[in-house]
């Protein structure tokens, strides 16, 4: 099946076919295996998850021999139309599904752009383009070779190409060439746009083919197997219109194409996916019709005003919104009527038990761009995108269930080994997971790691032996487990997937084996002081040891410092942890960004200094967050809430932390943790990214008055004196209490 369209082609054209859709089918199908006559025939929704992959490719590319004596055949129409004096043709180039590479087995679309010197600006194309189309449609015709395969109709020109088995349904399109000059637009190309739209009068994207160069340039540069993706979707959608027998708007294939690839760049990015997780989550942002937002910054951005206000136009436009990347004027995904049904559709197929057996779960992809989101939705925000539902919270918790059974039961039976206690990590347990993120951390303390030292030792050969048990206890626990490859010799955490028939989707985890250096946390804080005290001893002796080494033995008090706080603020920690993702998915190369952690962290201390209670204004925290980020050379913070200046041991060592290069971010239940780290991360990425943020959408309360940040001081009472400079502890610090609900608030030094 092709995605050739019963009464148009791919950019509004109205088209003949050579012979009715069902014939042509008929004939290629004549030389297939019976199984795979039977394969071609089926509807794609009924195919088996595992098989599609088997489908696309044996029904659904084209042949690469057919392509070529496509290619050879409109190079003729080229090079007959390049010979003609008074076309005055400058340029020839490849569209549609034929130029972007998207072409359908069978039948499909293409256009063939002229960029012709006779249109000097985009004016011209509009005055005079009919004139030109007269004379191309008079000398195809004059040919033999393309007389009968040539078609007019109104403003548009077809030539049919076709060889035994492929057909592509060619549109000619004379055009003024914008990228004369360069072939990288500049802010002025949109200007002159904008300005020659408004002067003929022009529909959105009615000069979009000037930017068909640009068109191919995106999509070349995308992977074979995002394009084997693509394909599945187009003959999906082509199946859907023989269903529905009314043609749909041909935009709507581009804009499937386009969604295709946001998908995979959101959620994917790598080279060998899966295509059952691609087309779940292509299905799913379908599904969503009003909320999608979709767009690129690739050839235009926000820095150019008239670019800036006609973008912003758009993206506040009603749902859906699919942006052209090369055209900003140019929303292909307009059509309410079609989106629903094809949403209705998409929902079916996602439903289905063919495309749910065996499960793979969806990218993790949101409908629209957080950039874009209004400063007063942005609770919204969190709340339909970001924020775990009950489900999500009960699949985690069973997953946990199970791994802690086995290792408290199981792992252990037949050795002297004892589980002191099971505690449950990461951002689960804190209370800050992200939506679709099946993630979970265990911390197992062990009786036979009794030391620092021991833990050093003789971790890696826990993980491997809980590695062992797990393998040997599938079967029994009736488990699918998937070990993931660790890059390190002597690893410290065993990471693997979960599968059970108890799970709606696998659960990724973290488990990590442990020294019990707390013991029981009790009021008078006694074990706390020791294992502080053991740990800095055991740094002194060592210089080798970086900080944070034994970071998983406090779990229990990062996990509490966090769990305890307000629930918006984990929604606002929640979108700083999203933010993050954004900024780590741009990266390319890969930058070695601070952690996560560290942002949790700059975004509790921001809300403790700057608002304190719970009816916060997301935005203003948001925005000084960021603010923080961008000032990252100046920041010194930490807390005493679990260890403090009144032992001269501690003092010392803090001092000594406090003072090192900037940022200095200590975790506050570890003081030799410095998540800030100086120079050890990239800093200064995330700092150009936050600024590049502050002209988001999530921060324009109106267009002339921004959300401003929280008056967060440079410095707050300090808790040391300025002067002598060997910073005396001041006042000096009370003893140590129970942990509140909500813990102390942070300090924070900034140089002078």
């Amino acid at each position: 099946m092709g995605n050739w369209m019963p009464g148009w082609s791919s950019s509004g054209s109205l088209g003949v076919p050579p012979m009715p859709v069902q014939k042509l089918e008929k004939s290629v199908q004549v030389n297939l295996e019976p199984d795979e006559k039977c394969l071609s025939q089926t509807e794609v929704s009924s195919v088996p998850s595992q098989k599609l992959e088997e489908y696309i490719q044996a029904n659904l590319k084209p042949d690469e021999e057919s392509l070529k004596q496509i290619d050879q055949a409109v190079d003729a129409i080229s090079d007959l139309l390049c010979s003609e004096v008074m076309i005055d043709v400058l340029k020839v180039v490849k569209g549609g599904s034929y130029g972007r590479k998207t072409v359908l087995r069978d039948c499909s679309d293409g256009t063939l752009v002229l960029f012709t010197g006779l249109f000097k600006q985009f004016q011209d194309q509009k005055k005079y383009q009919d004139k030109l189309l007269d004379l191309i449609e008079q000398r195809l015709k004059s040919h033999e070779k393309y007389k009968k395969s040539v078609k007019r109709k109104l403003s548009l020109l077809e030539v049919q190409v076709s060889i035994p088995g492929q057909s592509i349904l060619l549109q000619l399109l004379p055009t003024f060439n914008p990228l004369c000059i360069s072939e990288n637009p500049s802010a002025q190309v949109y200007q002159n746009l904008k300005r020659s739209m408004d002067q003929v009068k022009a529909s959105p994207g009615e000069f979009s083919d000037c930017f068909t160069t640009l068109q191919q340039r995106f999509f070349e540069k995308y992977p074979g197997r995002l394009k084997d993706l693509i394909l599945l979707v187009k003959h999906w959608y082509k199946q859907l219109q023989d269903k529905w027998i009314i043609p749909s708007p041909p935009p709507l294939l581009y804009a499937l194409e386009l969604l295709t690839v946001y998908a995979w760049e959101q959620g994917c990015q790598t080279k060998d996916f899966d295509i059952t997780q691609g087309i779940r989550t292509v299905l799913q942002l379908i599904s969503q019709p009003t909320n999608l937002c979709v767009y690129w910054l690739d050839n235009y951005n926000f820095e150019d005003e008239t670019v800036r206000n006609n973008l912003l136009h758009q993206l506040n436009s009603p749902r859906p919104v699919i942006l052209d990347p090369t055209d900003p004027t140019n929303n292909v995904g307009k059509d309410d009527r079609f989106w629903q049904l094809l949403a209705e559709e998409a929902q079916e197929w996602l439903n289905s038990l063919r495309l749910n057996k065996p499960h793979k779960p969806c990218w993790d992809v949101l409908p629209m761009p957080f950039f874009i989101t209004p400063s007063h939705c942005l609770d919204k925000f969190i709340k339909d995108f970001l924020q775990p539902d009950k489900v999500f919270l009960n699949q985690i918790k069973r997953a946990v269930d199970i791994i802690c059974s086995f290792l408290k039961e199981t792992c252990f039976q037949n050795s002297d080994i004892k589980v002191l206690k099971i505690i449950k990590g990461g951002s689960t347990a804190k209370g800050t997971a992200l939506q679709q993120r099946s993630d979970a951390d265990i911390v197992v303390f062990l009786s036979s790691l009794d030391s620092y030292d021991s833990l050093e030792t003789e971790r890696s050969q826990y993980v491997q032996e809980i590695r062992k048990q797990l393998e040997a206890c599938q079967k029994a626990f009736n488990l699918g487990v998937k070990f993931d490859i660790s890059k390190w010799m002597a690893p410290r955490v065993l990471s693997f997937t979960l599968e059970s028939k108890s799970l709606k989707q696998s659960v990724e985890f973290d488990v990590l084996p442990a020294y019990d250096a707390l013991g029981q946390l009790r009021s008078d804080y006694t074990s706390r002081l020791k294992a502080y005290k053991k740990l800095i001893e055991l740094y002194a002796s060592q210089d080798s040891l970086k900080g944070g080494e034994f970071s998983v033995c406090f779990t229990e008090l990062q996990r509490d410092f966090i769990e305890t706080r307000p629930t918006k603020l984990k929604g606002l920690i929640r979108l700083i942890k999203h933010w993050y993702k954004q900024c780590e998915r741009k990266m390319k190369p890969k930058a070695s960004l601070p952690p996560k952690y560290a942002l949790e962290l700059l975004t509790v201390y921001a809300w403790e200094h700057g608002s304190g209670t719970d009816g916060f204004d997301t935005a203003e925290g948001f925005r000084t967050v960021l603010d923080l980020v961008i000032r990252y050379r100046q920041l010194c913070v930490f807390w005493t809430v679990n260890y403090n200046f009144e032992e001269d041991h501690m003092r010392k060592f803090l001092l000594t932390q406090i003072q090192k290069k900037r940022p200095v971010i200590l975790d506050p239940a570890d003081p030799t943790g410095d998540v800030g780290g100086g120079d050890r991360w990239c800093w200064h990425l995330l700092a150009k990214e936050a600024k590049e943020w502050l002209s988001s959408s999530c921060f324009q309360v109106e267009p002339k008055s921004p959300v401003q940040p929280w008056k967060v001081p440079n410095t707050r009472d300090a808790v040391w004196e300025k002067s002598p400079p060997t910073l005396v502890p001041h006042p000096p610090a009370p003893p140590l209490p129970r942990p509140p609900l909500i813990p102390p608030i942070g300090k924070l030094r900034l140089p002078e």
